[in-house]
């Protein structure tokens, strides 16, 4: 694969990804949301605690959040289905230019599931003091959107932010290497490759939209076996973190951090 392919694809992935983050309704508000799902279980003091910290920091078991994140995966898989099954039956929603609009809404609600996953499992707010996504935002997103699809590279690279995370390092160390450091070359990388990802369901999604009516069980058919599988993998990996366990927040976690990950390229 030649260079300008890689930039290509990379290029092509962060549009279709900053598209969907700008979408209506895709951003989630974490104090919101955890407020709503955590005080049909518990009492407002625990619940305040985990907004505060995060859950399992309040003391709230790996059981519960997995059985709330369930139940959210179960929410959005069911809802970017139909939606898309929609978009692919021919003179259905977003007829004009209906795959582009169609890819879009996929990842926003892929968007929407990373964040409610991992506000679940002890991460903070993604966007910034602005309510908006930035440059570590974005690059954030695309980290845990690899280890949806399967890329390595990124599995370390989260590894690595959730153990910043759990020992409260400041934002601004995890921020540098997020945009500049040394886990920047590899959110290029993964992007790169859910470029190539992208390019092909699209694609397969294409293909579905030309037969009348079976268009839209097709790419109905394609969204919820692409989705709902690369969501459970996301929570799969997010509960074996640090982060996410109770019994991190019960000893000193002050020497866990990679020396590698704080640093920083200055050029």
């Amino acid at each position: 694969m030649t260079n300008t392919t890689e930039v290509s694809n990379e290029s092509h992935f962060f549009a279709v990804l900053k598209s969907a983050m700008n979408l209506p309704g895709v951003k989630i508000n974490r104090n919101d949301f955890l407020r709503k799902e955590l005080s049909i279980y518990y009492p407002k003091s625990v619940v305040n605690l985990a907004i505060e910290k995060n859950p399992a920091a309040a003391g709230i078991p790996k059981e519960k959040i997995e059985q709330i994140a369930k139940s959210c995966i179960n929410y959005e898989t069911n809802k970017v289905t139909f939606l898309s099954g929609a978009a692919g039956i021919p003179g259905g929603i977003a007829l004009a230019g209906t795959v582009p609009a169609d890819t879009a809404q996929y990842f926003a609600h892929i968007v929407r599931i990373v964040q409610k996953l991992v506000y679940l499992f002890g991460w903070k707010e993604l966007y910034n003091a602005n309510e908006e996504f930035d440059d570590e935002t974005t690059n954030q997103l695309t980290l845990f959107l690899g280890v949806m699809f399967g890329v390595n590279s990124a599995n370390v690279a989260v590894s690595k932010l959730a153990k910043v995370a759990v020992v409260k390092v400041e934002k601004d160390i995890a921020k540098r290497a997020l945009t500049k450091g040394t886990i920047y070359p590899i959110v290029k990388k993964i992007a790169e490759r859910l470029g190539v990802k992208m390019t092909k369901e699209v694609f397969a999604k294409s293909v579905g939209k030309v037969i009348p009516l079976i268009g839209g069980v097709i790419s109905g058919g394609l969204t919820y076996a692409t989705f709902k599988p690369s969501a459970i993998r996301l929570k799969n990996y997010l509960i074996q973190l640090p982060i996410a366990d109770v019994e991190s927040y019960k000893s000193d976690q002050t020497d866990i951090i990679d020396a590698d990950f704080v640093e920083i390229n200055e050029d």
